[in-house]
């Protein structure tokens, strides 16, 4: 009974149970925490904006990335206190409330330093960030844009060290098994690249790269597993755990 709560309550806060690692569990519940939006939050390696969900609709966008895409805020349910027990392990639709907040989680890339600019569209509108009170306006333009001042986040050096210009996965399970890892670096498609069984169950695979920062993840038993010896875990776009290495 417990395993199923702690799963359902996954999906509906994040959206995919395959965020569901123990990074993600310290995530969701620094999530549930939250009693009200407010200014945006420094959590570990990452930024959470909030709105009231009263708004019908919050994106944001970047100054980093040009102003060139939008991420929608998502609302942030949480367990309805007044809900009475249910019967064989189903929960009732009303199992779940609004919490009154909307986000939206950014993860600061590692060339990101020192402060972070953006604006938000708030029911169809551009606007600057109501809860936050640190902006600028642009010389250019004249727009206000809000701010957020970043932190020097140290980061721990990456597992996958392998030749020059390369990444290095490897992954342990029982002999005989198929391995594969997919990640930013060739569209998420978990069928593309096979780790080889280089010794009794250790599967291994070196991949040229150009240089930059990338998200995967392996795929084991038709199942989405993170790298449980690399501890640089991120959130990708679409609200799932990521592991993340870097080639030089």
């Amino acid at each position: 009974m417990k395993k199923f709560i702690i799963v359902t309550l996954l999906t509906a806060i994040i959206g995919s149970i395959e965020a569901a690692d123990t990074g993600s569990d310290q995530f969701i519940d620094h999530l549930l925490s939250l009693d009200a939006p407010g200014r945006p939050e420094i959590f570990e390696d990452t930024v959470i904006f909030t709105a009231p969900s009263s708004y019908r609709r919050v994106g944001i966008a970047f100054a980093h990335e040009g102003f060139g895409k939008v991420y929608w805020f998502r609302k942030l349910m949480v367990p309805n206190e007044n809900t009475s027990p249910w019967i064989k392990d189903k929960p009732p639709k009303d199992m779940y409330v609004d919490s009154g907040i909307l986000f939206h989680v950014f993860t600061i890339p590692e060339d990101l330093s020192g402060e972070l600019e953006y604006r938000l569209i708030i029911d169809g509108l551009w606007v600057q960030d109501p809860l936050n009170p640190l902006s600028r306006r642009d010389g250019a333009s004249g727009i206000a844009r809000s701010v957020v001042v970043l932190p020097r986040i140290k980061r721990p050096d990456s597992p996958n060290r392998g030749p020059v210009g390369a990444l290095t996965f490897t992954f342990y399970a029982e002999s005989g098994e198929t391995v594969t890892v997919a990640g930013s670096f060739n569209n998420w498609d978990p069928f593309m690249y096979e780790l080889q069984e280089l010794s009794p169950g250790r599967y291994t695979l070196s991949l040229p790269l150009p240089p930059g920062t990338y998200q995967y993840a392996f795929f084991y038993r038709g199942e989405r597993r993170l790298d449980m010896n690399n501890p640089r875990r991120v959130y990708t776009r679409e609200g799932k755990a990521a592991n993340e290495a870097s080639v030089e």
